[in-house]
């Protein structure tokens, strides 16, 4: 499935305002609309989702100090506003500073998160997904997981350092950004 990128540039408003479509997942990339036909999420990527929540929450709960949230469910994030820049994402840990900008009546998550997780699904392309880990980490993302509930794996990308790949026993990290946070990888596929 490959999405259709326009050339115009489209401003938040704009692209707030679109009407509702099931079947299109649309995203706003530097002022540019991104569509591609909208994607049934199968049970891996659902059950991977929800183990990955629960740990990062267990994480949360232990750490209350730390005043962020953890949210999922394609959570609608403005990584910046000029150009505009709006996506969901999976799964996302936002700190207590960028949650402290977001008032009730707020919809959108206002700034980037410290951790974005995108579980991959069968229609994804590698270079939409790489663009889509350089637009998190050059709008500030600490930390990218690349999650594949078919291999089982989990890329992570830091600002300035090689992806690393994850799998079976190997225990991932998420200092300093939170703190103690760390699980094998097999955690977040067990069926």
């Amino acid at each position: 499935m490959t999405t259709a990128v326009t050339d115009n540039l489209m401003t938040e408003e704009e692209f707030l305002a679109l009407p509702e479509n099931e079947t299109v997942d649309r995203m706003l990339i530097r002022g540019r609309l991104w569509e591609k036909p909208a994607t049934l999420r199968d049970r891996w990527h659902s059950s991977t989702e929800s183990r990955i929540v629960h740990l990062l929450m267990s994480w949360q709960d232990a750490h209350p100090e730390s005043g962020g949230v953890v949210c999922s469910g394609e959570a609608g994030v403005r990584l910046r506003q000029d150009p505009p820049t709006l996506v969901g994402i999976d799964v996302c840990y936002v700190s207590a500073e960028v949650v402290s900008r977001n008032t009730e009546d707020t919809t959108l998550i206002d700034g980037p998160p410290v951790l974005a997780v995108e579980i991959l699904s069968p229609s994804d392309r590698q270079d939409e997904i790489a663009s889509k880990v350089d637009e998190y980490l050059a709008a500030g993302v600490a930390l990218v997981w690349i999650v594949d509930p078919h291999f089982r794996t989990v890329v992570a990308y830091r600002p300035d350092q090689p992806p690393r790949m994850f799998a079976g026993e190997d225990e991932i990290a998420a200092d300093p950004y939170l703190p103690g946070f760390r699980v094998n990888v097999a955690r977040f596929f067990q069926r």
